[in-house]
């Protein structure tokens, strides 16, 4: 099936600089979108746009941090002056700390909610507020199956997940009039640098297929491993014209590790 829609379309994507934000780009550029790669990290984001224009994509990297409320409304006007109105947001920015809840500590469940929650209702709220003018537009948000499934040691991770998971469905009801979608994707396991961080040096990424009964969790039923693809593949049928008629909806892309919560 070919999507539409997508083609000449200012898609802004967080968290681009690597993982699924960085594959979202890639499938996003490729499609015909001229992409505005956003992350804090700015060497880490000029290699990934600098890929994109290699391969025949349209793209910009937009160095910021989505804590930052004034400068994400900055962000957002700079993008419309030199790219045009935005048609696609995708949130894909998210940091992880992982560990016991006795053991987190202040920052870490600060900086977690600030990112992985308080990142998306930054950036959501500003692009909402143009598209609400145009009466159109696509948000989506990157969250995790962790968001409904309870994980020893990821609690912080999986509360901001929740977050924004329902964050994002109150605001697609709010924006439903406007002509406006609102979507979720929540991942599993996806091989990128945040699964392998987590895991630690020198694990198989792999393990996670096969599930841990210690730790209450269940492997993959399809046994593989996402690819960051996997996941952008889904994220760009959501905000194509083949998605036309679907809202506040949470597509779980985890072969199966959900069991279908």
């Amino acid at each position: 099936m070919e999507l539409t829609g997508i083609e000449s379309t200012v898609a802004l994507v967080t968290g681009a600089a690597q993982g699924i934000g960085a594959a979202v780009a890639g499938v996003l550029a490729s499609a015909g979108a001229h992409v505005a790669a956003v992350d804090r990290n700015a060497e880490a984001l000029a290699t990934v746009v600098t890929k994109l224009e290699a391969d025949g994509g349209s793209a910009r990297g937009y160095c910021v941090d989505v804590c930052d409320s004034e400068a994400v409304d900055a962000l957002v006007r700079r993008v419309e002056d030199e790219l045009g109105p935005i048609g696609i947001l995708v949130n894909a920015a998210g940091v992880l700390y992982t560990g016991r809840v006795v053991e987190l500590s202040d920052r870490q469940w600060s900086e977690t909610f600030s990112v992985n929650a308080g990142g998306v209702f930054h950036m959501s709220r500003a692009v909402a507020r143009r598209m609400i003018r145009r009466r159109r537009g696509t948000i989506v948000t990157v969250a995790s199956n962790a968001a409904g499934v309870p994980r020893t040691e990821m609690a912080a991770y999986a509360a901001s997940k929740a977050a924004s998971a329902q964050f994002t469905r109150c605001l697609g009801l709010e924006l439903s009039g406007y002509g406006i979608r609102c979507n979720i994707v929540s991942p599993g396991s996806t091989d990128t640098p945040m699964l392998r961080a987590m895991l630690g040096e020198g694990t198989d990424p792999r393990q996670a297929v096969e599930g841990s009964p210690a730790a209450y969790r269940v492997g993959i039923p399809l046994r593989k491993l996402a690819q960051p693809r996997d996941v952008a593949e889904a994220v760009a049928y959501l905000v194509s014209d083949q998605a036309g008629h679907v809202t506040m909806h949470d597509l779980y892309v985890d072969g199966g590790a959900a069991l279908h919560v």
